[in-house]
């Protein structure tokens, strides 16, 4: 089975590109079905005879454990558990932005302000660049993926608290947080109720939005150097269709990963893989946190 997500499409077990499963027997391209089965005659003698059996030496992949739904939702816990940690040590690093004076007078504290947009602007352009390195890697890095995570916390400890603050209501991030994990559930009960089947078209298209939307966030964001904004990102008409928007394809993008990790565990992929599931869960689950949270803050200021 070959995949279109740039997150899945480097794995070569996945994809078909690997001659051997888990168990270390010729399987068809994508299908991830033993030739020969269990219970079928062979010639090689290591499987005809017991006596011969091994436990395998350094690089045999029938020496290596599966991906299975435990090692991904271990491996999910542990990348989101950094994300809400870095997170959480942000919104306290920067601080008080709103403080009172002795007459109980407010005033904004301009250089937590510029903490919130440095700590915004590195974990930001970190993380976007380490999603990148991770969507394209052939072998999956834990290490890359944890730092990825790291990133993405602080630029969304930044953001969270910014937001809050905008709107003078920081209880939306808490209700966006349990939205998020709403919109998981749904997603993960309507894909397993409905037995969704994922196609090529709908991998493509879900994908071409992705970038798209990327890419119109990019052109925003060196628009708005110059003075001139569309509104991508604002809080007007514009930017709860961008965020609604982005809220969709967020769903549609854990359909792909829930795709990947229940083809993936019946493949019989390595148990390493568990880590390109679960940063591709990540990326879907913070997306759908921040454009949650705008259409919060936009529904709030009005």
């Amino acid at each position: 089975m070959k995949s279109n997500n740039p997150i899945f499409a480097r794995s070569e077990a996945f994809n078909g590109t690997s001659s051997t499963n888990a168990h270390g027997n010729q399987t068809y391209a994508g299908g991830g079905q033993p030739y020969p089965g269990y219970g079928q005659t062979t010639t090689d003698p290591a499987y005809g005879d017991p006596s011969q059996w091994g436990t395998g030496t350094p690089g045999d992949v029938r020496s290596e454990a599966r991906m299975t739904i435990d090692s991904v939702v271990q491996k999910t816990a542990i990348t989101l558990a950094v994300v809400i940690a870095f997170a959480a040590a942000t919104w306290y690093v920067t601080g008080d932005v709103i403080t009172e004076d002795a007459f109980g007078g407010q005033s904004v504290n301009e250089d937590m302000i510029g903490k919130l947009y440095l700590a915004m602007m590195i974990g930001s352009f970190g993380a976007f660049g380490l999603s990148m390195v991770n969507s394209f890697k052939r072998v999956i890095s834990p290490a890359l993926v944890i730092a990825f995570a790291a990133l993405e916390g602080v630029a969304l400890g930044a953001f969270s608290k910014f937001i809050g603050l905008y709107v003078g209501d920081t209880g939306i991030v808490l209700q966006a947080v349990l939205g998020t994990f709403a919109a998981f559930a749904g997603t993960l009960a309507a894909y397993k109720f409905f037995n969704i089947q994922v196609g090529n078209r709908f991998r493509t298209f879900v994908v071409a939005a992705m970038f798209g939307m990327v890419a119109l966030g990019l052109l925003e964001m060196v628009l708005g150097m110059f003075g001139n904004q569309i509104g991508f990102f604002g809080f007007g008409g514009m930017g709860l269709l961008f965020a609604i928007g982005g809220l969709v394809l967020g769903v549609f993008m854990l359909i792909l990963d829930f795709d990947f990790v229940e083809n993936g565990v019946k493949a019989g992929l390595p148990e390493s893989e568990s880590w390109r599931a679960a940063f591709g869960l990540t990326v879907s689950l913070v997306w759908i946190y921040t454009n949650l949270l705008r259409i919060l803050a936009i529904f709030s200021s009005d």
